[in-house]
């Protein structure tokens, strides 16, 4: 009697063990194209359904290295998706309604898709589970006419983040403008001309208070859900630079691949372990990227993500090239 607990123990670790890697599958191809983002979403075995958000990054006026609408249209179209947008924090091209709309339509995406400025009139507060520094989570009001999320992101450096994946786009990206600002100052402020004062910054949060503020935000967007969401980063023109640069850095190293997964933690982290684990030559430098996301402190969000429940560092990854 005691030996079969015994076996029935193990047996349900093993299965919990298989459920646990499960979660954390990362797949993975070199091709990146229209087919190849159609074929690893389907690899991922969720079926993109009912009114389908493609969040992405549109692009600053003046950045050429967003994704483009013929890259992401097949996948698009697979999935009857609606690009989904907010707007910037910071002024520029994309703060106010009617100049992001002018960006969107130079790059193309409003003559291929249905695209949704999801605060271009108000926002809304979804739940934060980790309240450490922020209370809730702050997006576009559209954001409740969507049942499912297909977070397509452009992994890149970022100048605050040090790196941008799909932790960023979920967090930053699907936050309003507001919402942008109470990240930055984690939860100091949502006033986006405040937030960006020089004397507030330089008494605002530390560093790795942001990137836990980020995490935060990504967690309240996946909970919110509950699940029906998907995870892609591209990574392709890597510059140092974000995509919400106008002037954005030249990619010194060179297109890597595809990865997707239902866990964003365990999907940012492969990316993160491609870049820093690549070998160096000439016209294919890894070390300015990694320089930008160390300076920093880049990968503490993967790690302070994981802490709080949002996903697993560890995963496996499957070659779909193979």
């Amino acid at each position: 009697m005691k030996l079969r607990y015994i076996i029935l123990a193990m047996t349900c670790m093993a299965m919990s063990s298989l459920s646990t890697q499960a979660q954390s599958l990362v797949y993975f191809t070199h091709d990146i194209s229209p087919e190849s983002l159609v074929k690893i979403y389907k690899a991922l075995g969720v079926e993109a359904t009912g009114r389908v958000a493609v969040k992405i990054s549109t692009g600053e006026a003046g950045n050429n290295h967003y994704l483009k609408p013929t890259l992401i249209r097949q996948l698009v179209n697979e999935v009857n998706g609606t690009i989904v947008e907010c707007g910037t924090a910071y002024g520029g091209s994309r703060q106010e309604p009617e100049k992001h709309w002018q960006t969107i339509h130079q790059h193309g995406f409003d003559s291929i898709f249905a695209v949704d400025l999801m605060d271009e009139f108000q926002d809304i507060r979804i739940p934060a589970k980790d309240q450490k520094h922020i209370k809730y989570d702050i997006v576009g009001e559209h954001l409740a006419h969507y049942d499912f999320m297909i977070n397509l992101a452009h992994f890149k450096g970022h100048a605050m983040g040090g790196y941008g994946g799909v932790l960023k786009n979920a967090s930053i990206g699907v936050a309003s403008t507001h919402g942008k600002a109470y990240i930055h100052s984690a939860g100091r402020t949502s006033d986006p001309v405040l937030a960006w004062k020089p004397d507030y910054i330089a008494a605002g949060p530390t560093q790795d208070q942001f990137l836990e503020s980020m995490a935060a935000a990504a967690q309240a967007v996946h909970d919110y859900f509950n699940g029906r969401v998907i995870y892609i980063n591209v990574m392709n023109n890597m510059s140092v630079d974000c995509d919400c640069d106008g002037h954005p850095a030249k990619p010194e190293l060179k297109d890597m691949g595809i990865m997707a997964s239902l866990d964003p933690v365990a999907v940012d982290q492969a990316c993160l372990d491609m870049v820093f684990g690549h070998k160096a030559q000439p016209g294919d430098d890894n070390k300015p990227l990694i320089e930008r996301i160390n300076r920093q402190h880049g990968t503490y969000i993967t790690d302070y993500a994981q802490q709080i429940g949002l996903g697993s560092i560890k995963y496996h990854l499957i070659n779909l090239d193979k």
